[in-house]
């Protein structure tokens, strides 16, 4: 996810008064939002829309809130996606047995939407911080995501908006391997087609300035996989 592209959120809920709320409050907040009604209906949407974030509620008809997100934490692919479960079940037990079950954080009804907003942020944050305006820092390299400026050393680096993404996202999990289809639907967006060598032009602009000042090249290129910092 680009710093500029809206983190997306998946509601799953089947109350149609409570998926409006959300939706509105959501949107007005900064969030895309994708709905489902039904936890069938949500594992469709994950694969489809690949959400940054799950707002889940624990009453769903068919499948339970508890049975999807057991689900959704078993599944390679969609494991690492935050899960912040819905419920009127407030005893220490049910919330016990809800964060057992893989979800990354309880809200108990009724909720203040602004308490609400604020622990979706903190999962956001946790997983995506470059969305969230965070400080990225690896080695002598500091990308300040809320007012786009990049630091090597003590030189200021004027990037692209192309590049300054495709840094944002690299910096984020130094290490990791992000293949090129991956970082297009990061950096670009899932709805646009773009060639993945597209990826391979816009690294080397990104390398360039890097290492303008004669810095050492802090981007790997992992043969047949894609790039990784570091």
């Amino acid at each position: 996810m680009s710093p500029s592209r809206k983190p997306v959120v998946l509601v799953v809920e089947d109350e149609a008064a409570q998926r409006e709320i959300l939706q509105y409050n959501l949107r007005a907040g900064g969030f895309a939002v994708v709905l489902a009604e039904t936890g069938n209906e949500a594992l469709l949407k994950v694969e489809e829309e690949q959400p940054d974030l799950i707002l889940l509620d624990w009453m769903l008809p068919n499948v339970s809130g508890i049975e999807l997100c057991r689900q959704l934490k078993a599944r390679r692919r969609t494991r690492a996606i935050p899960v912040v479960m819905l419920s009127a079940r407030g005893e220490e037990p049910d919330r016990v047995r809800g964060l057992e079950t893989g979800a990354d954080d309880y809200v108990v009804k009724p909720y203040s939407m602004a308490e609400l907003m604020a622990r979706l942020r903190t999962q956001l944050r946790r997983t995506h911080p470059a969305a969230a305006g965070a400080t990225l820092e690896y080695r002598d390299i500091v990308v300040d995501c809320e007012t786009h400026r990049v630091r090597r050393g003590d030189r200021a680096l004027h990037l692209g908006p192309t590049e300054f993404r495709l840094l944002s996202t690299l910096m984020e999990k130094p290490g990791r391997v992000w293949s090129r289809e991956l970082l297009l639907d990061r950096v670009w967006g899932r709805d646009i087609y773009i060639d993945t060598r597209t990826i391979d032009v816009h690294i080397g602009r990104l390398r360039k300035v890097l290492m303008s000042d004669g810095g050492d090249d802090p981007i790997r290129t992992v043969r047949g996989s894609g790039y990784a910092l570091g």
